[in-house]
């Protein structure tokens, strides 16, 4: 098995996506790129800790290429939107991948190449790390509960496919708000 870190905004509509990848054994909800150790989700929603809202990918690199991962993710997020996805704004829902060793690296550098040649050059997905990952605590419920896909998404197949199903479980910010 293999790990991979990304951000893209709301965690749950990621998370969310990500748990309906065929080779996806395991999506989590957590914290990276901060100054503050083990930020709380409050702290981090402030926008002042640095942390970007992420999730932690256990995958199958035999079912599902690291690149493969990458071009989901980039079809199922902004990537083109700085610091905000929909509703959501802040440097905590920024897009960024967080590369765990060089390979990951040059294939992240890759996956933005291929988005900005189908998005006109306007990508500001960030390349970060490295970084300490917080996986979240007492988060309050998201979206994870909701409807999914009929059918779980596809490695190697059709990244529109999976912006398409993404589409379905995009959070809205009046959704993520926490009441406490």
């Amino acid at each position: 098995m293999a790990e991979a870190i990304v951000a893209g905004g709301c965690f749950w509509c990621t998370e969310a996506v990500f748990r309906d990848v065929v080779g996806v054994s395991d999506a989590v909800s957590g914290y990276i790129g901060g100054s503050v150790p083990d930020p709380s989700y409050k702290a981090v929603c402030s926008g002042t800790t640095g942390h970007a809202e992420a999730i932690r990918i256990t995958y199958d690199p035999a079912q599902l290429a690291y690149g493969d991962l990458l071009d989901i993710f980039m079809a199922t997020h902004d990537p083109t939107q700085l610091n905000r996805q929909g509703n959501d704004i802040g440097t905590q829902y920024r897009s960024a991948i967080f590369p765990l060793d060089d390979a990951q690296r040059a294939e992240a550098e890759a996956a933005i190449a291929r988005a900005n040649a189908d998005l006109d050059g306007r990508v500001v997905t960030t390349i970060e790390g490295p970084a300490t990952w917080y996986p979240g605590r007492g988060l309050p419920p998201g979206i994870l509960g909701r409807r999914r896909p009929a059918e779980p998404l596809l490695p190697g197949g059709d990244p529109a496919q999976a912006a398409e199903a993404a589409q379905e479980l995009r959070c809205k910010g009046e959704e993520l708000k926490n009441p406490s």
